[in-house]
């Protein structure tokens, strides 16, 4: 069993969940990510657009998050609009590998982030999961930048 969750873990970008992961012209790091909570038979679910925007050390600074509603009813268009809108915003960018510490934040009575989670009598290590819809998951060794889906 490991000691604890770590105090700051990589994320390599990719052509897959982390495409839009970089570096401003300033310093900044940035994740922008589609976060999603499935429907349910309780629930209808939720898409969500969600721009983490972090320090040079990896520490979490603004988080910019946009609820598009059920996938049955998104306007897909919308949110790919506002996608392309939010790295405008963020100026020149790199996109190229992060390295950020695991954070969470409350928005629409759901929890976001990229969350440690402890080892449990079926997983003897720490993780840290990408909420809601956990469809990133990262392990150690923490500098690797590779994810589990």
């Amino acid at each position: 069993m490991t000691d604890g969750p770590p105090k700051t873990f990589a994320i390599n970008r990719d052509n897959y969940h982390a495409e839009h992961v970089g570096h401003t012209g300033d310093g900044r790091q940035f994740f922008l990510t589609t976060p999603f909570e499935p429907a349910t038979r309780e629930q209808a679910g939720s898409e969500y657009l969600a721009l983490f925007l972090f320090n040079g050390e990896g520490t979490l600074l603004e988080a910019k998050i946009d609820d598009f509603g059920p996938r049955a009813t998104m306007v897909r268009g919308a949110r790919a609009a506002l996608r392309k809108q939010r790295l405008r915003e963020l100026g020149d960018v790199t996109f190229d590998r992060i390295e950020i510490a695991p954070f969470s934040v409350e928005r629409f009575n759901t929890t976001f982030g990229l969350i440690a989670r402890p080892p449990d009598q079926f997983c003897q290590t720490w993780w840290v999961e990408l909420h809601p819809g956990n469809c990133m998951a990262f392990h150690e060794p923490w500098d690797s930048g590779e994810y589990d889906t």
